[in-house]
């Protein structure tokens, strides 16, 4: 009988078996994939209503099925449903955004963001039943504190992240990307060790009815890639 593993350079690899299609077979399921993928928004009017716990965990497993640079995994995500966190965390961040909004940011900036209607103030962050927000790992703690460098740290938390945002619109959710800048203040907050920076906040819920997303056009196909054949 045939082995499902082989040893390589002294570790043991397994077999990876996956499914055959034919070439009409995978025309029509990257188009459908696209299809599903495009009614994705980003929602900034949530329900408070409750979302289980156990679906947040398979949103986060999910999102840990990502590549990373030699499977460091330099991720935490940082789940938050408790009322007083929440309100902590919008308060900083409206902070941080109000300052952004009148001294840091250009007026073509500002310009920019018009048609999302956007503004200083981030009621998402309380009323959206759970927030998470991925911590990147700039390097590994050992026992007596001692650094190991993690590799392509924001190349794999930034597909680890895609990979969530596509989780949360195959569960029948909604989400917006948030990242008040600087963040530092949600390592403070949840009281992160020193090897983590926050990298993105995602507000996890249903989408308040009724709910009201910018009629906005993506790129076309060919605005965005060019083939070499």
């Amino acid at each position: 009988m045939k082995s499902n593993h082989v040893i390589i350079n002294g570790y043991r690899h397994i077999a990876y078996n996956p499914d055959i299609t034919t070439e009409s077979e995978l025309i029509e399921k990257s188009e459908s994939f696209h299809t599903w993928l495009d009614k994705r928004r980003s929602v900034r009017d949530f329900s408070d209503k409750h979302i289980p716990k156990e679906v947040i965990e398979n949103l986060i497993k999910s999102a840990s099925t990502a590549p990373s640079g030699a499977h460091k995994q330099p991720w935490t995500f940082c789940a938050i449903s408790n009322p007083q966190l929440k309100t902590k965390i919008r308060k900083e961040a409206e902070t941080e955004e109000k300052e952004s909004y009148e001294n840091r940011m250009s007026e073509r900036w500002k310009k920019d963001l018009e048609p999302l209607a956007t503004d200083m103030h981030k009621p998402f962050l309380e009323v959206a039943p759970w927030l998470i927000i991925a911590f990147k790992k700039v390097y590994e703690l050992g026992e007596n504190n001692e650094k190991h460098n993690n590799y392509y740290v924001n190349e794999s938390i930034g597909i680890a992240c895609g990979m969530l945002i596509s989780a949360i619109h195959n569960a029948g959710l909604v989400t917006l990307t948030h990242t008040p800048s600087p963040m530092n203040f949600l390592a403070k907050i949840l009281d992160r060790p020193s090897n983590e920076r926050a990298f993105l906040l995602l507000p996890v819920g249903y989408p308040k009815t009724p709910a009201y997303v910018p009629d906005l056009k993506r790129k076309n196909l060919d605005e965005m890639t060019v083939f070499y054949e």
